[in-house]
């Protein structure tokens, strides 16, 4: 069995870097203006938006332009949400009811690609809702993410410039020829697979003792294609992958796992081409995919070894409580690590089902900053600033002037980098402290007390600030205090890590570029590479292992 199971995992990583390299040409063709069969469109686009897509942004409005759009976003998704009782249309009966303070979480969630749900779609959302403002918004925000990480790459490739290319046409772009094509060809093979793209309302069933069951059904398909593709992750059930309506087969998960990774690990291929550095892109892949088969070897060891805390006769097998026994252990450890990885919390079980250690691998994962091919653009951001760091600190200990792809990495960028790597301990940590001695924090604390109770804290802010989605069963944070708090979480997140990151790229962009010397880094060598893998796993571990010895450590040796 284990030999099977090694085996998908090894074939999964040998499909994202065969696909990675076409959807890298890809997209380097996109955004060079290579790609034009839907100019008529896109010219009609720019027209409606009133904008000149061959204006030259500086970082400055580019940063502006990207928060904007998430904040209108916000404000027109929480708009509806609002009013949905008003819109027309199935399911008739509304069971949870969206208050100000769910419908603000709620659209803040969506708007910054976090799509945190403290609501069960199919109890608390009409279709038309779910369709024109969470699938709408899966567009807007992987758009968006997929602008910050190209202009990020125009940082480092661009000679003396003063702009980092125009937000618009990249965010157009970005939709029309990358995101909806995918999400098309996506549902169509989802549907194929059994996954519900109805427009009905909930269909009564008997069942075979006579009784009536409800089975909610909707448009199912055409959200999980973009969830996936844009690194949303928001369900259109409650149960989110975990549902055989939205995620039927285990063709249909690794699809998706798929879908979640292969534009991130692109997006290297796409940095190697337009920096001209391909070994770079090459390296920046290999540091990712390591991190990645750490985490799928760290989560099949937990999962596969019994628990101490059951007797022999009772646990036998692999911990499959709380899994979906048509995915097995090693299609529910794939997705475990795709989605803390990646911003994407397309969950196929339940994280708090996972053993400490197990919950522990999916909790440092979103720790480190979602760099193993990560969110759609952000994901390459994180790794390039961590690159900086390390930079920096190869330069310190060998005496050399820290220097990358012929940028220089003077006090300025590496400020601005450590402010970057600052944000999720400053977001994560101060937040779970407010959670743990407050009244309001700990009113959601229903469940689990002791060392799994910290766990599901720690783990909620973790998830919201890396714009992942992810949360433990444990925790009710559907209340004021959870939603405002962790809105603000998603927030920081996106816009304070999006600001930085635009900031450092504008800066490298006006440098001018040094030619390659004996001085210089050697960006794509695989010292470098190490020196990059152990900056990203110490910078977490410093900031944040008393919180994983106090959680998922603690339990692991409680349970002996």
């Amino acid at each position: 069995m284990a030999g099977r199971d090694f085996a998908q995992y090894a074939l999964f990583l040998l499909l994202v870097l065969v696909l990675a390299v076409p959807a890298g040409r890809w997209m380097e063709r996109v955004f060079s203006g290579g790609v034009t069969f839907l100019g008529p469109l896109e010219r009609g686009i720019h027209r409606l938006l009133g904008v000149d897509p061959g204006a030259d942004m500086d970082w400055r409005g580019y940063a502006w332009a990207f928060t904007l759009t998430g904040l209108a976003g916000t404000a027109g998704l929480f708009a509806l949400l609002m009013l949905q009782r008003a819109i027309p249309g199935p399911p008739a009966s509304l069971a949870t009811p969206m208050t100000w303070d769910l419908a603000l979480n709620t659209a803040v969630s969506f708007a910054t690609g976090t799509t945190w749900q403290a609501y069960a779609g199919e109890t608390t959302l009409r279709h038309g809702v779910q369709m024109l403002g969470l699938a709408t918004q899966g567009f807007l925000a992987g758009g968006t993410g997929l602008a910050l990480g190209m202009a990020c790459i125009r940082g480092f490739a661009r000679d003396q410039a003063a702009g980092l290319g125009n937000f618009w046409s990249d965010f157009i772009r970005s939709v029309l020829y990358v995101l909806l094509p995918l999400a098309v060809l996506l549902a169509l093979a989802l549907v194929g697979q059994g996954t519900v793209m109805a427009f009905s309302g909930h269909l009564a069933v008997t069942q075979l003792r006579g009784g009536l069951q409800t089975l909610p059904l909707g448009p199912a398909a055409a959200l999980e294609s973009i969830k996936n593709l844009g690194s949303n992750g928001g369900g259109f059930f409650g149960a989110n992958g975990a549902h055989p309506f939205a995620n039927p087969t285990p063709l249909s998960n690794f699809l998706s796992m798929l879908a979640i990774v292969v534009l991130p690990a692109g997006l290297t291929r796409t940095f190697g081409r337009m920096t001209g550095r391909r070994d770079a892109g090459w390296l920046l892949f290999a540091v990712m995919a390591v991190i990645f088969t750490l985490g799928l070897a760290g989560l099949h060891g937990a999962e596969a070894a019994r628990s101490p805390a059951l007797p022999a006769a009772v646990a036998q097998g692999p911990n499959l409580e709380g899994k979906e026994v048509r995915f097995g252990l090693a299609q529910t450890v794939l997705a475990g690590v795709t989605t803390s990885n990646g911003a994407c919390g397309s969950s196929s079980a339940q994280p708090g089902s996972f053993s400490p250690l197990g919950g522990g691998v999916l909790l440092f994962n979103m720790l480190l900053g979602e760099v193993a091919f990560g969110g759609l653009g952000s994901g390459l951001v994180g790794l390039l600033m961590a690159a900086v760091v390390a930079v920096f600190l190869a330069g310190l200990m060998i005496g050399r002037s820290p220097e990358y792809l012929g940028k220089a990495m003077g006090a300025h960028e590496v400020r601005l980098a450590i402010l970057y790597a600052l944000v999720m301990p400053l977001a994560v940590l101060t937040l779970s402290a407010l959670a743990l001695c407050t009244a309001g924090g700990q009113a959601g604390l229903s469940s689990n007390p002791g060392t799994r109770q910290f766990t599901e804290v720690v783990f909620a802010y973790a998830s919201c600030a890396a714009n992942n989605g992810q949360a433990m069963g444990g925790l009710n944070a559907n209340s004021p205090f959870w939603n405002l708090s962790t809105a603000l979480a998603m927030l920081l997140g996106r816009f304070a890590t999006g600001a930085l990151a635009f900031a450092l790229a504008g800066a490298l962009a006006a440098q001018r570029r040094r030619p390659q010397g004996p001085g210089s880094m050697p960006a794509g060598s695989p010292g470098f590479g190490c020196i990059l893998f152990f900056t990203v796993v110490l910078v977490t571990g410093l900031s944040f292992l008393p919180a994983l010895v106090l959680g998922p450590v603690a339990e692991q040796f409680t349970q002996r």
